[in-house]
């Protein structure tokens, strides 16, 4: 048997302002808080279930810099163009890291400056 990714771990600042910020990109919910971490997930998940959560850690000290790992969302319900119309309104804000005109994805920062990219492809939402 293999190991499977059941959470995803972000320290922050502000747990509450970055959980309502990735409920919004993601359609997820709050799950619920758990000695000052707030944890989402998709409509219905549970904590350990088959669709990872993201907990959010509060810290006084954030890591500063690019992290070696970022998200990546891909729209679900409309284009590329419109979902980062979405996610630019929930708060995001277009980084340039270099990656040039050609590229087919978008890269973001959350509202701490955590990178992610909206990528061009649609894919069927989780059920």
């Amino acid at each position: 048997m293999a190991c499977r990714i059941t959470e995803l771990v972000i320290d922050c600042t502000d747990p509450q302002r970055l959980a309502d910020f990735w409920c919004e990109v993601l359609g997820y919910t709050e799950l619920g808080w758990d000695d000052g971490t707030l944890e989402i997930g998709p409509p219905g998940a549970t904590s350990g279930g088959p669709h990872p959560t993201i907990l959010f850690s509060p810290t006084t000290d954030p890591r500063r810099g690019k992290l070696p790992l970022h998200l990546d969302v891909s729209p679900t319900d409309r284009d590329q163009a419109q979902e980062l119309e979405r996610i630019l309104a929930a708060g995001a804000k277009l980084a340039d890291i270099g990656q040039g005109p050609d590229v087919s994805w978008h890269v973001l920062t959350d509202p701490e400056g955590n990178e992610f990219c909206l990528l061009r492809g649609r894919v069927d939402p989780l059920t």
